[in-house]
């Protein structure tokens, strides 16, 4: 069955930098576009970034851009997040999606920006 495993997540200080990743299995992984999503305290979750199937193609949120990096590699069925320059805005729990037959969440990584 599809699997989606975050790590990397933590406790950081504004302007500081995070990498996640997401380790995929159960699905033909190069075939698919991945994102990753934040849910904030109180808020919704929100789309923060996507990547095409071979990496081509990449999207942000507006309030990321310039400051966040997505990436894969579909030999290791891992798709990335490198997060720099974090505000504690930034703060949430960050989830890995897929959106195959059906669409998959991962359990989700805490990333907390605070001095």
């Amino acid at each position: 069955q599809v699997q989606l495993v975050e790590s990397g997540g933590g406790l950081v200080q504004p302007g500081g930098s995070l990498r996640l990743s997401c380790a995929a299995s159960g699905f033909t992984f190069s075939s698919y576009a991945m994102s990753w999503y934040r849910r904030a305290p109180g808020k919704e979750r929100e789309l923060v970034a996507r990547i095409s199937s071979l990496g081509a193609t990449t999207n942000y949120a507006d309030s990321v851009k310039g400051r966040f990096i997505i990436s894969r590699d579909n030999a290791k069925n891992t798709v990335y997040l490198q997060m720099n320059s974090l505000k504690p805005e930034d703060t949430g729990v960050y989830y890995c999606n897929a959106k195959v037959a059906y669409e998959y969440w991962g359990q989700g990584t805490q990333v907390t920006v605070s001095s």
